[in-house]
């Protein structure tokens, strides 16, 4: 029984989870139940708002380790006669943890982040930077310009004029947040007088306006390793936003995309080369000289007889492996060029050199597929 006669169920059955759940379990206990019988989804409804009175009594003690541990050993009578039980406060008890917790767990960040008051770090920043294969090849440095805010001079960064000091933000009493009632939720913003800094300056800056901080364009040298790939990102510390009155700035994020090659394509570390190859040289043989993406020339040995699509392995002429000694290789995809345009000479030749080799198979693959085809038909007719 409680303290005023009535019965009192246990706050784990009221929960639904047993004696020995752990944090996480109750507040995924409470998470569902506070959603199912809050008032704002039941209107009207006294049992469901007495239910969840009942529930957010219960979360307040068991999420309280000390609490908790005190309710364990002494049970309701513990919090008797003012002895701190939640539910004595009401719908207030929201502004101390319970439901107002879990709404900004789920919501803070579109509310204006989590609690908590603190000076403005700058904005991180984002600049995407297009390079050639080359670039990726051998590394490079580049200078940029990105459109940014820095600290202002004038005032060092305080905000303040003439070396001014700030004084508590009368909005939220220098806490740098603010809370606001929304129906049944008290739920708590950064503060729109002092955004979140606990303080304001009774003398702004004149050149940026008591922010601490200026919009300007500024130059930074970039350094991009060898072996980056498309996508890769580069984070130079300390290079964002500047911070609200003097807090830290943000950082920049460089990403990098590699701009399609007109000869080379790019798989990992590996490169890939397509070489058109004479007929001639792909029947009888012969050395063909390919570009590398080092910029030097390699020699490839075709023998007599290559049939198109056949690769040949250049070893580690390929990209070098990003922050490692590794290097790719380089594969050499030919395909055989049918002549076109041919003089009267030359079709003469080929007819010539296709009565030679009457009976003789020198297109085996060829001979191989119509044998198979001719198969086939005759399989049907049977």
């Amino acid at each position: 029984m409680g303290a005023t006669g009535e019965t009192v169920t246990d706050y784990y059955e009221t929960l639904g989870v047993a004696r020995d759940a752990d944090a996480g379990a109750l507040k995924a206990a409470y998470r569902k139940l506070a959603m199912k019988y809050h008032p704002d989804r039941n209107p009207g409804d006294e049992a469901a708002e007495a239910r969840f009175k009942e529930i957010n009594e219960a979360y307040e003690v068991l999420k309280d380790a000390s609490k908790r541990a005190t309710y364990d050993r002494f049970g309701h009578e513990a919090f008797a006669n003012g002895g701190g039980a939640p539910g004595n406060s009401g719908f207030g008890g929201f502004s101390s943890g319970g439901f107002a917790d879990i709404f900004d767990e789920m919501f803070g960040d579109l509310m204006g982040g989590r609690r908590g008051g603190g000076t403005a770090r700058g904005s991180d920043l984002r600049y995407n930077m297009e390079i050639t294969l080359e670039d990726a090849f051998h590394g490079k440095s580049a200078q940029i310009r990105v459109p940014s805010t820095v600290s202002c001079e004038a005032c060092s960064g305080s905000g303040a004029e003439g070396g001014a000091q700030p004084v508590a933000c009368q909005t939220c009493q220098g806490r740098g947040r603010v809370r606001a009632q929304q129906g049944f939720f008290t739920i708590e913003r950064t503060c729109p007088a002092c955004h979140g800094v606990g303080q304001v300056i009774d003398r702004p800056c004149r050149s940026c306006e008591g922010a601490g901080r200026v919009h300007r364009e500024k130059s930074l040298q970039v350094n991009i390793p060898a072996g980056v790939e498309d996508g890769t990102r580069i984070r130079l510390a300390g290079e964002g936003e500047a911070g609200l009155r003097g807090a830290p700035p943000g950082d920049l994020y460089i990403f990098l995309s590699v701009a399609p090659h007109r000869l080379f394509q790019r798989d990992g570390a590996n490169i890939y080369c397509r070489v058109p190859l004479p007929m001639t040289t792909a029947a009888l043989g012969g050395t063909v000289e390919v570009p590398t993406i080092a910029g030097t020339r390699a020699k490839i040995t075709v023998s007599a007889g290559t049939q198109s699509n056949q690769q040949f392995r250049l070893r580690s002429k390929g990209m070098p492996v990003l922050r490692s000694k590794a290097v790719g290789d380089m594969y050499v995809e030919v395909s055989i060029e049918t002549p076109v345009n041919l003089t009267r000479k030359q079709k003469e030749l080929l007819r010539e050199f296709e009565e030679a080799g009457e009976g003789r198979d020198t297109s085996p693959e060829s001979s191989g597929f119509f044998t198979r085809v001719k198969e086939f038909w005759e399989d049907l007719t049977e």
